[in-house]
C-alpha cells in the first residue's frame, strides 16, 4: 500500500482524498497557494506547503508539484480533477522521477485527450463514434466540404478540449464560416493547439456516462452508468445515477461498451466513458481519464469508495470486485450547487460566506471545503460544494433532494440552489423525460422568487444589532 500521497489540488476533492488516505492509513500532503492558506483541504491534511502567492501558477506547475513530493517523502500524486489532472507531461514526469501517478499512464491520458486520437482508437475497438473528420481538419475549406457531406448540424471542437470549452454548434455553411477562426482561436488561447476537428451534431441527445475501474493485470469493470443531460452550456449542473430513462438492454449494452473501450486502450485506474444516446443509438464522445466531479453518486448507488479504490489500483493491487458484485441499490442525485447567480445569466457570485448551515438527514451526502465566513475567491471554478441525495426509488430521491435544497443555508453569495428547486418541479423531469436541451427549452424556470427566507433576514437582523450596540 502507499504511504504518503500529495494530493495536487484544492478545495472539496482535495478533502475527499485526504478522507480516502486516512481510512487506508496513508498519510496525506496537501499543496496551496496564498488564497487557499486558511481552506480546509490545508487544515485536514497531515502535512501542507505553500507553492507560493500566485494563486494558480503553483497548482499548474508540475515540476515544482512533483519536486515538492520527492522533498516531503512522497510515494504518491493523485491530481484530483481539473488542473493537471489530465496533464500527460505531468504523468510522465510523475514517471521518470520514480513518483506513483494515481490514473493512468501518460501514454495513455495522451491518447485519449487528443480528441481524434480516442475516436480512432474507438473505431478500431468496435465502439460506435459519431460520424466526422477521421482527424483534424487542415481548414476552412476542409471543413466546409465535410459538412456537406455528414450534413448540417455539425459540432466544431478543439481536439485538445475539455470541459465545455472549445466547441460550436454551426447549423449553416454561413455559421461554420464564422465559428471557425473563433474554435481556433479558443482552442489555441485554452490549451495550446489550434487542432479542431467535426463531428456529427446528435440534436437534444441523453448525455450518459459510465464509471470504470481497472486496475494493472487488466481486470476492467464498469460501475454502471450516470446521466449527465441536465447541462447549460456544456456544464453539468445536476448528475443522476443510474439513468431514469435507458432500458436494462441499454444499460447492459454501455457498460459493455465501456469496459471494451478501457481495454482497447490499456485503461489503469478509475475512468469515465462518455456516450450521447438518441433513442437506440449509442456514440462515444470522450473518456475523462480522472476521478470525475459526478463520482459522488455512483458510490451511493454501488457502495464502492471509488476514491480507494484508486489508492489500492496505485498500490498494485488487483480489483477487490468482479462485475456480479456490482449491484444498483436506488438512485441517487448531485446538485453543483455553484456560486453563480442564475437570474444573472449565471455571472460568478464570488465572496464571504456569511453562514452556512449543511442539510443533513437519512439519504443526504455533501462533499465541500466551506465553512462560515469562508471567502470564496474569484480565481478558481465557481462550484462550492455537490450536495448528493440518495433513496431507492426516483420519486423518492426527488422529495429528499427538493427537502435537503430546502433545508440548506448559504447566505452572502448567490448560488444555483433556487434554481434547481424550479427543477426538480418541472413535469417532464420528475417523469424523467429529458435530455441535453432541458435547461435552454425551459427559460421560465429562471423566474423564481428571490425573496429572503425567515432565517436568513433573521440573521441580518441579529448581525445588525450586534455591530450596532458594539458586540
Amino acid at each position: 500500500m502507499l504511504k504518503k500521497v500529495l494530493i495536487a489540488n484544492r478545495g472539496e476533492i482535495a478533502v475527499r482524498i485526504i478522507r480516502a488516505c486516512s481510512e487506508l492509513g496513508i498519510r496525506s500532503v496537501a499543496i496551496y497557494t496564498e488564497p487557499d492558506r486558511y481552506g480546509l483541504h490545508v487544515k485536514r491534511a497531515d502535512e501542507a506547503y505553500s507553492l507560493g502567492d500566485d494563486p494558480l501558477e503553483g497548482y499548474l506547475d508540475p515540476l515544482r508539484i512533483v519536486n515538492r513530493a520527492l522533498e516531503t517523502g512522497c510515494d504518491a500524486i493523485h491530481p484530483g480533477y481539473g488542473f493537471l489532472s489530465e496533464n500527460a507531461r505531468f504523468a510522465q514526469l510523475c514517471e521518470q522521477k520514480g513518483i506513483t501517478f494515481i490514473g493512468p499512464k501518460s501514454t495513455v491520458i495522451a491518447k485519449m485527450g487528443d480528441k481524434t486520437s480516442a475516436r480512432d482508437s474507438m473505431r478500431a475497438a468496435g465502439v460506435p463514434v459519431t460520424p466526422g473528420s477521421d482527424g483534424n481538419l487542415a481548414n476552412l475549406e476542409e471543413a466546409l466540404a465535410l459538412a456537406e457531406t455528414i450534413g448540417y448540424p455539425i459540432m466544431l471542437k478543439a481536439t485538445s478540449g475539455g470541459g465545455g470549452r472549445g466547441i460550436r454548434r454551426c447549423d449553416t455553411a454561413e455559421e461554420l464560416t464564422k465559428q471557425y477562426p473563433r474554435v481556433i482561436s479558443e482552442a489555441t488561447k485554452a490549451f495550446g493547439s489550434a487542432d479542431v476537428f467535426m463531428e456529427k451534431c446528435i440534436v437534444n441527445p441523453r448525455h450518459i456516462e459510465a464509471q470504470i475501474l481497472a486496475d494493472a493485470e487488466g481486470n476492467v469493470i464498469h460501475l454502471f452508468e450516470r446521466d449527465c443531460s441536465i447541462q447549460r452550456r456544456n456544464q453539468k449542473l445536476i448528475e443522476i445515477a443510474p439513468s431514469p430513462q435507458i432500458t436494462p438492454e441499454q444499460r447492459q449494452y454501455i457498460g459493455e461498451l465501456a469496459v471494451r473501450a478501457a481495454k482497447a486502450v490499456g485503461y489503469e485506474n478509475a475512468g469515465t466513458v462518455e456516450f450521447l444516446l438518441t433513442g437506440n443509438e449509442v456514440y462515444f464522445m470522450e473518456m475523462n481519464t480522472r476521478v470525475q466531479v459526478e463520482h459522488t453518486i455512483t458510490e451511493q448507488v454501488t457502495g464502492v469508495d471509488i476514491v480507494q479504490e484508486q489508492l489500492r489500483i496505485a498500490s498494485g493491487l488487483p480489483l477487490r470486485y468482479d462485475q456480479q458484485d456490482i449491484q444498483l441499490h436506488g438512485y441517487a442525485i448531485q446538485f453543483r450547487i455553484n456560486a453563480e447567480d442564475p437570474k444573472n445569466d449565471f455571472l460568478p457570485s464570488f465572496g464571504r460566506i456569511t453562514h452556512y448551515y449543511a442539510p443533513g438527514g437519512p439519504g443526504v451526502r455533501v462533499d465541500t471545503a466551506i465553512f462560515t465566513g469562508y471567502d470564496i475567491p474569484p480565481y478558481f471554478d465557481s462550484m462550492c460544494l455537490k450536495l448528493v441525495v440518495w433513496a431507492l426509488t426516483w420519486d423518492d430521491v426527488i422529495a429528499r433532494g427538493r427537502r435537503a435544497l430546502d433545508d440548506m443555508r448559504l447566505h452572502g453569495i448567490r448560488t444555483t440552489s433556487n434554481y434547481y428547486q424550479q427543477i426538480l418541479a418541472h413535469p417532464d423531469f420528475q417523469k424523467g423525460d429529458f435530455n441535453t436541451s432541458f435547461v435552454p427549452d425551459h427559460p421560465e424556470l429562471l423566474n423564481y422568487s428571490t425573496k429572503r427566507h425567515p432565517s436568513e433576514i433573521a440573521l441580518v437582523l441579529a448581525s445588525a444589532i450586534a455591530a450596532h450596540a458594539g458586540w
